[in-house]
């Protein structure tokens, strides 16, 4: 009986301790442990997710590093304005290391892990050719800020650009030195083995020549060379009047160093939108001094858009922008605009919108998507001086009608 008497008071006592600790907690702390959320707020918009793939390291580490500034101000600009359709923009980098095969996983990984809406990407025209046919066959829309090779767009129908076509920079580049310099005799220098260098080449002769232009030398090398002695000493004996040279700035310096070595100023040559880095200024613009190449923007152009995009790059970055951060930066604001417009938040409703793209205002100039989804839009002539950029003159005049 003792022991049973103990046993019911343990479990009164017991009974009397749990209504206790029940009596003491507030009636709203399941809330409170639910990590303090207040069940009346809106939920969180999801995201749009769109991938950007990059040279962020590699060769061409500079041109995708300005690339991704141009698109990060795009990205803080919309955000702050409340993203597209109330839903913030996040973009997913990836850098491929300025290596086509690691593109291709990039692309891939974007597509297929991230699941991404749409892609920006890349600078050069081999490795967005490579992320084309990967955005193509997913059906994600693709739009490249600077590959300017014509095969690129020729992929497929999801794949855009923001910048002009080699075709176009060729022609209008034969016509500023054959028709706007007086130019007749005329070498040309460029690699062999570079999509881009060797297409732009390409058109620049045929155009030069059916404008009456004579190429009096020719010479070509791989993009691993690093002494061009022997090229420009042959060049030079060809007596050119001007040497058109459509190589990327990294193989530029030691051209330009090499050519004034040999008696070649920079004012003998003209090139192509490859030219624009800082680093050609920072190592070669002493010998550049008065050469010109064809480009899709500068610093002091006189378009309204310009030099707003000029003035908000300077106070977050602290320098003038290049035409890569400006191509990166009107490649993003137009998918941006494209995805406000478009009747769905699918791929396909995006890509839709892209294509009816016309008159957009960007950085770069009034850009409308033409039926073979490249961009009809200005070129700007750019001359070196005293180590900087400088806008000469707009051809295939577009852009100043923003």
């Amino acid at each position: 009986m003792l022991g049973r008497r103990r046993w019911v008071k343990a479990i009164v006592a017991l009974g009397v301790s749990a209504l206790g600790l029940f009596a003491c907690t507030p009636k709203d702390a399941p809330q409170k442990e639910a990590a303090g959320k207040d069940p009346s707020a809106p939920a969180a918009a999801e995201p749009w997710k769109v991938g950007a793939y990059l040279s962020l390291s590699g060769a061409e580490t500079q041109f995708g590093i300005e690339t991704k500034e141009g698109i990060e101000l795009a990205v803080d600009e919309v955000n702050k304005k409340g993203g597209v359709k109330g839903r913030p923009v996040k973009v997913f980098y990836e850098d491929n290391k300025s290596n086509p095969q690691e593109t291709n996983n990039k692309v891939l990984q974007l597509v297929t892990r991230d699941k991404v809406v749409a892609l920006l990407g890349e600078v050069a025209s081999s490795r967005s050719t490579i992320g084309g046919i990967v955005a193509n066959k997913h059906k994600i829309p693709m739009i490249t800020s600077s590959a300017t090779a014509p095969e690129v767009t020729q992929i497929g129908p999801f794949v855009f650009r923001v910048c002009f076509t080699d075709d176009t920079q060729g022609q209008m580049g034969a016509e500023f030195v054959v028709k706007t310099m007086g130019k007749k005799r005329i070498g040309i220098l460029y690699a062999s083995d570079d999509v881009y260098s060797s297409g732009l080449a390409t058109q620049f002769r045929d155009a030069a020549k059916k404008l009456g232009g004579e190429i009096v030398v020719e010479k070509s090398f791989i993009k691993t060379e690093t002494n061009f002695t022997t090229y420009i000493n042959e060049i030079r004996d060809a007596k050119p009047e001007l040497v058109y040279a459509p190589i990327y700035y990294n193989a530029m310096v030691p051209i330009a160093r090499q050519a004034k070595a040999a008696g070649m100023p920079g004012s003998m040559f003209v090139g192509g939108d490859g030219w624009d880095a800082e680093t050609l200024l920072q190592d070669a613009g002493e010998e550049m001094e008065g050469a010109y190449f064809t480009n899709h923007y500068a610093p002091d152009v006189p378009w309204p858009n310009a030099q707003a995009f000029l003035k908000a790059y300077k106070e977050r970055f602290k320098r003038d922008p290049s035409s890569l951060s400006s191509l990166g930066y009107d490649s993003a604001q137009l998918l941006f605009d494209a995805m406000g417009r478009a009747k769905g938040d699918t791929p396909e409703a995006i890509r839709d919108a892209i294509a009816e793209t016309k008159n957009f205002a960007g950085a770069t100039g009034t850009i409308s998507i033409d039926p073979n989804r490249n961009a009809d839009k200005s070129i700007v002539i750019v001359q070196i001086k005293n180590k900087k950029f400088t806008y000469f003159a707009a051809v295939n005049d577009k852009a100043q009608k923003p």
